[in-house]
């Protein structure tokens, strides 16, 4: 007898996945940036992406992801302690897309075009939005704070490129609860 994963084990499992993706990309995004590209001002994360799949999938769980990707960033890039903080706290910004989320529904966000590429956008801009609020509590510069935009705006285009592409993949940009019942009637319609 074939024994079925709880609900519980499968999100244990897809989380755990999706946290392992998250610190292998940062971990060589961030790798690559230090050896390779070390004068460029531009940086670029799939964080944001990663992040605002788990929210579809999983709610505020996501907020694991965020938390991180700040932390392998810093941890790679040899940041200060205050840097953590920044780019911790800063991610965990990007919680409060979850209001835009449960407003217009999971539904209709992974659906539509347009609302589908909209809150990955959400996600990365409150990431930044986040990360430059906590600098300026620290006392940066707002010139320096500005960089959080400006240097990391390719990322903007990743993360909207792989919001385009895993929308169309069966389940993936999906609340997982939602995607398993439509699965299970699919099974029990074959069956039936």
């Amino acid at each position: 007898m074939e024994k079925r994963r709880t609900l519980k084990e499968y999100m244990a499992i897809d989380l755990t996945i999706f946290a392992l993706m998250t610190c292998v990309f940062e971990y060589v995004i961030t790798t690559a940036a230090r050896t390779w590209f070390p004068n460029e001002i531009y940086s670029v994360s799939v964080s944001a992406a990663l992040t605002s799949i788990v929210y579809m999938r999983w709610g505020a769980w996501g907020g694991l992801n965020a938390l991180l990707s700040g932390l392998v960033y810093c941890l790679f890039s040899e940041a200060t302690g205050e840097q953590y903080i920044i780019y911790c706290v800063g991610n965990l910004f990007s919680l409060l897309s979850l209001f835009f989320l449960f407003k217009v529904g999971k539904e209709r966000v992974r659906t539509g075009q347009f609302l589908s590429l909209i809150f990955p956008f959400l996600v990365q801009l409150l990431m930044h939005g986040g990360r430059a609020l906590v600098a300026l509590v620290f006392g940066w510069p707002p010139a320096t704070v500005a960089g959080f935009f400006l240097g990391d705006s390719l990322s903007y285009v990743f993360t909207l490129v792989i919001a385009w592409i895993v929308r169309r993949l069966d389940g993936v940009y999906e609340d997982q609860k939602h995607y398993l019942l439509r699965l299970k009637a699919k099974e029990e319609k074959k069956g039936g």
